[in-house]
């Protein structure tokens, strides 16, 4: 399976990735931007479902946010696919990788969860387990990322 998988290497894609002065960096910067768009707006909007600006209604926040999550999570993917056949291999065999696919998997779990108990909810209230998932979202995020980036250097 692991040599099937790392033959992406050779497809004319990822060759062309590879040996791109300008292509390979600027789908790098794609993904850190699209990594940037979605963790930008989980936050505050994680905070808001833990009480913090309890003025601002949470479904006009959401409105703003969520989208711009979507869009962020669409480009890292993306960029993180194209990122990941240049070098399916080396990826596959990192501890790192699987490690932050797991968690990406958990913290897209907890988040669709978080929406489908959070829009079954009466206006003004925020059931407490939107609030723990909203808890447990932050410090998932931030493991993706963690993780993302070990994965560069080991």
């Amino acid at each position: 399976m692991f040599e099937a998988l790392a033959g992406l290497e050779r497809l004319p894609l990822a060759v062309t990735l590879k040996n791109s002065v300008w292509l390979y960096p600027l789908v790098n910067t794609a993904h850190i931007a699209g990594i940037a768009l979605l963790f930008g707006a989980i936050v505050p909007y994680d905070l808001r479902l833990l009480g913090l600006w309890h003025r601002i209604d949470r479904k006009t926040l959401a409105g703003v946010l969520l989208p711009m999550a979507a869009v962020g999570l669409i480009f890292a993917v993306t960029a993180g696919a194209l990122l990941f056949i240049t070098r399916a291999g080396d990826y596959l065999a990192s501890p790192f990788f699987g490690a932050k696919m797991a968690v990406l998997a958990l913290a897209l779990a907890v988040a669709g969860i978080a929406l489908g108990l959070d829009r079954g909810a009466p206006d003004g209230t925020i059931p407490g387990a939107v609030r723990l998932c909203a808890a447990a979202s932050i410090p998932l995020w931030l493991s993706v990322i963690t993780l993302g980036r070990l994965i560069g250097y080991f």
